[in-house]
C-alpha cells in the first residue's frame, strides 16, 4: 500500500502593484512652471537693480564724461565726488531742509489723515461718502495743473519761499491718498474695540488715540512710508516754490550741477546716492509692517 504526500501548492508569484501616478496639489506648480517664474523673477530683479548699480558705477568715476565711456572707469574708480559733494556743495543744507520738509509733512499729514478716515470709517455723519469722493477726485489732477494755482495762493499768502507754504502743498496732495488708504484700514479693525473703550469711559478721541491707533501701526507705517518717500526728492513743487538757494531740498540743490551748457553727471551721481541712503534707511525701519498695511484694507472699503 503506497501513500503519496501532496504537496502545497505554490502560490502563484503576484503580479508587482503599479504604483500610482503622483497626484499634484491643488496650486502646486510643475517644474518647468517654477523654473519659468524663478527665472521671470531673476531677470526682472536685474531689470530693477541695474539702474541703482549704473547710478552707482558712475558716481565713482572722477570725470564728468565717464559715463560715455563706462569701461574706462574701472581703472580709475574713487570716491573724491563724494568727497567733493559732502565739503564742497551746500549738501547738507539741503539735507536738513529735506528732512524739516518732509518730516513735518510725513507726521502732519499722516496725522490729519488718520483722523479723516477714523471719522469717516465710524461715524456716519451726512455727506461722509461725498467727503471721501471729494478726497479721491483731488488725486486726478496732474502737478502741472496745480502748480500755477498754488503759486497764485501761496503768493497771495506770502508763504513763497517758506517752509510752512512748501508743508501745506504737500500735506493737500498727500492727506487725501492717506485719509482713503487708512479709512479702509480702520474698515478692518472691529467696532467693539471701539464700544469697549466707551464701556471704560473713554471719549471719543481717547478711544481713537489709545486703542485704536496702537492697532493701527502697519497702516500708519504705510501712510507715513508713502509721505516720506514722496516728498523726500520731489522736484516740481520744491522746484518752483522755493526761490533761495539756502532753502534748497535735496531734490532743488541735485539741478544746480547742471547748467545751460554743462552737466557734472559724476557729482549729480554721487549725491544721488546720497539722497537713496536715508529713503533705503527709512524704507527698512517700516518694512515689516508694510505687506500687512497694504493689503489689510483689500477686503473691505
Amino acid at each position: 500500500m503506497s501513500t503519496t504526500t501532496e504537496l502545497p501548492a505554490r502560490p502563484e508569484t503576484a503580479a508587482p502593484a503599479a504604483r500610482p501616478a503622483k497626484v499634484r496639489l491643488r496650486g502646486e506648480r510643475s517644474p518647468l512652471a517654477r523654473a519659468l517664474s524663478h527665472g521671470a523673477l531673476a531677470v526682472a530683479g536685474l531689470i530693477a537693480l541695474f539702474p541703482v548699480a549704473w547710478i552707482l558705477f558712475v558716481s565713482l568715476g572722477p570725470d564728468k564724461t565717464d559715463y560715455l565711456h563706462p569701461g574706462e572707469i574701472l581703472g580709475k574708480l574713487t570716491f573724491a565726488n563724494y568727497r567733493h559733494v559732502l565739503s564742497d556743495t551746500d549738501f547738507f543744507t539741503w539735507f536738513g531742509n529735506a528732512v524739516l520738509v518732509s518730516g513735518v509733512t510725513t507726521v502732519f499729514g499722516v496725522l490729519v489723515a488718520a483722523t479723516t478716515g477714523y471719522a469717516v470709517s465710524r461715524m456716519k455723519f451726512p455727506g461722509h461718502r461725498p467727503l471721501m469722493w471729494s478726497l479721491l477726485v483731488t488725486q486726478m489732477f496732474p502737478i502741472a495743473v496745480l502748480i500755477v494755482p498754488m503759486y497764485t495762493m501761496l503768493s497771495e499768502l506770502d508763504l513763497l519761499d517758506s517752509y510752512l507754504g512748501l508743508i501745506l502743498v504737500y500735506s493737500t496732495t498727500t492727506v487725501p491718498y492717506c485719509a482713503w488708504l487708512l479709512k479702509g484700514y480702520f474698515d478692518t479693525i472691529p467696532v467693539e474695540i471701539d464700544e469697549a473703550g466707551r464701556v471704560d469711559g473713554l471719549s471719543p478721541f481717547g478711544t481713537f488715540w489709545r486703542l485704536v491707533l496702537p492697532l493701527a501701526r502697519p497702516g500708519l507705517a504705510v501712510a507715513a512710508f508713502y509721505s516720506f518717500l514722496t516728498y523726500w526728492a520731489e522736484v516740481p513743487f520744491a522746484s518752483t516754490f522755493m526761490l533761495s538757494s539756502d532753502k534748497y531740498t535735496l531734490a532743488v540743490g541735485l539741478q544746480t550741477f547742471v547748467s545751460e551748457h554743462d552737466a557734472q553727471w559724476n557729482l549729480m551721481a554721487a549725491t544721488a546716492v546720497l539722497i537713496a541712503i536715508p529713503s533705503a534707511g527709512f524704507f527698512y525701519l517700516v518694512q515689516r509692517h508694510l505687506v500687512t498695511g497694504l493689503t489689510a484694507g483689500a477686503s473691505k472699503s
